[in-house]
């Protein structure tokens, strides 16, 4: 039986935090859940797929939420990037466990707990077979973990973002209160601009429109979807430039 090649080389894997939690559960990080992610990613990983990740930290704690609640937003920034290193510690320890080699690397550098981003050492932990995890953001207040995806993507020259979310895709209108809206299977930049579909944060959405970063937005909650959308089979939502709808 001839194995599916992926139809992508080097991926970034958009993660929010919500997704190491188990569904209503109070904890924050769910070890069971960190490791049903972690063989999805192997899985990937087998198909010699390079693999980068960048995970949120709003299981812990959202800068933005607090800011609206009366604390300073930069703080309350900070406090956000420190979340997304802790939940990228307990990933890197989770895949380690399960043999396979990780990396974090840090936009905000503690030399005792992660590397500092450096792009060439990222890129050589790709080329080796490292699945490589960017905590902290952009290291930088005002900036969500979306653009920090759409930031490592364009840097290291990924050939696609594999957001992971709870909807299935990308809709017209919110499908949680709206039962016509619909979704689209394929999308261009300018479309979804027109449109004002709500696909990444506007700066996110720039950088990978800029940088002609393909976007596939998809269920995290279905366990083949990581896979199915590296070998390029019709998951989600794809959104990308002109000449690739074609």
């Amino acid at each position: 039986m001839k194995t599916e090649a992926p139809a992508y080389k080097r991926v970034v894997l958009k993660l929010s935090g919500e997704a190491l939690q188990e569904r209503g559960s109070r904890e924050n990080i769910s070890p069971s859940v960190v490791r049903e992610i972690a063989d999805r990613i192997k899985d990937v990983h087998s198909l010699g797929v390079q693999i980068s990740i960048v995970i949120g930290g709003g299981n812990i704690w959202r800068g933005s939420s607090a800011a609206v609640r009366g604390m300073d937003r930069t703080s309350a920034d900070y406090m956000g990037m420190l979340a997304t290193v802790i939940n990228a510690l307990a990933l890197r320890s989770t895949l380690t466990k399960i043999g396979v080699e990780a990396r974090v690397q840090t936009a905000i550098e503690m030399k005792n707990v992660a590397e500092p981003f450096i792009l060439g050492r990222a890129i050589r932990h790709l080329e080796l077979g490292r699945v490589v995890i960017f905590a902290a953001g952009t290291g930088n207040p005002y900036f969500s973990t979306d653009t920090a995806a759409a930031l490592r993507a364009s840097e290291i020259g990924a050939d696609v973002i594999l957001k992971a979310t709870k909807v299935d895709g990308v809709y017209d209108r919110d499908p949680n209160t709206d039962p016509n809206a619909k979704r689209f299977e394929r999308i261009t930049f300018t479309e979804a601009l027109t449109k004002r579909l709500q696909v990444m944060d506007s700066t996110a959405f720039s950088l990978c429109m800029d940088n002609n970063v393909p976007i596939v937005v998809f269920d995290m909650n279905k366990p083949s979807n990581i896979r199915d959308a590296v070998l390029g089979r019709k998951v989600g939502t794809l959104v990308c430039g002109e000449a690739e709808t074609t």
